[in-house]
């Protein structure tokens, strides 16, 4: 006897719609109202005045300036690794492979006191760029590659699974027609890897510009040079400033928003123009 109507798994529509609703309000939009209904208490005037000064400004231009050249170079080389680790068999590859999610797993206090031990002048590596004038550790130099280690393995693992799934008998059909390897490369697998590439761009950025604990130690937190806004919060909690610490996270906050935003119809657009492509 044919059953009326379609078992499922999990519970029906509504139910399930709800416990969505539920478990979000109560994670994400909860505590960000939260914020917001704290930052409110500085009022607009505090807010602007909060804006100008010439700190916040300098903290919030190296956390996300720095946050997105770091995203940048993470998109270059997180897709060379993911193209070797994919597409290439050697020994050390399993090792190399599981070296990647080890910004994972590693306290980011625990990664930032080893950065700041490899790059400090008297480091292993910071001692040789000083014998050439180039200082890294207690700069932004040093802040920069702290996000590097932080956001590379989002874009690895974002990649790793597109260039697994990917077709080879489209690449070898593109070569039999007389494509050249830059073109192959550019017309055909590119714009798969694009929609995925953009998504680990978007996760190494939204990790950078929020780190605090691998790169308060090796930036040294000199105002106006290194210090990074995410300190500027703490230094307010610290001072028992609880409106504008949350005013400063709301804007934070509001500028992540807008750049998620940005990716995300950047993300639709190449989609769009993947299949667009003959």
């Amino acid at each position: 006897m044919a059953l009326s109507k379609r078992r499922r798994v999990l519970p029906g529509f509504g139910l399930s719609v709800g416990y969505t609703l539920a478990f979000l309000g109560l994670i994400v939009l909860l505590p960000l109202a939260a914020l917001a209904w704290k930052a409110s208490g500085i009022g607009v005037a505090g807010l602007l005045h909060l804006l100008a000064a010439p700190r916040t400004q300098a903290a919030l231009k190296l956390s996300f300036g720095g946050a997105l050249a770091a995203s940048l170079i993470n998109a270059l080389f997180g897709l060379l690794v993911a193209w070797v680790l994919v597409r290439y068999r050697f020994p050390g590859r399993r090792l190399l492979d599981a070296l990647v999610d080890l910004p994972f797993a590693l306290p980011t206090a625990v990664a930032g006191i080893a950065l700041t031990a490899l790059y400090a002048p008297n480091g292993w590596l910071g001692h040789a760029f000083d014998a050439f004038g180039v200082r890294i550790a207690y700069t932004q130099l040093g802040v920069g590659i702290a996000m590097v280690f932080v956001g590379f393995p989002f874009v690895v693992r974002t990649l790793q699974p597109v260039l697994e799934s990917m077709d080879r008998d489209v690449e070898e059909a593109a070569e039999s027609l007389g494509a050249r390897r830059s073109q192959t490369f550019t017309r055909v697998i590119l714009p798969v890897l694009v929609p995925a590439l953009l998504t680990g761009f978007a996760l190494a950025l939204a990790r950078a510009v929020g780190e605090y604990g691998s790169v308060i130690f090796i930036a040294g937190n000199m105002p106006m040079r290194t210090e990074i806004a995410p300190l500027l919060i703490v230094q307010k909690l610290e001072q028992f400033d609880y409106a504008g610490a949350a005013a400063l996270g709301v804007v934070m906050l509001g500028f992540s928003f807008v750049m998620l935003v940005a990716l995300s119809l950047l993300q639709r657009w190449s989609r769009r123009w993947a299949e667009a492509l003959p």
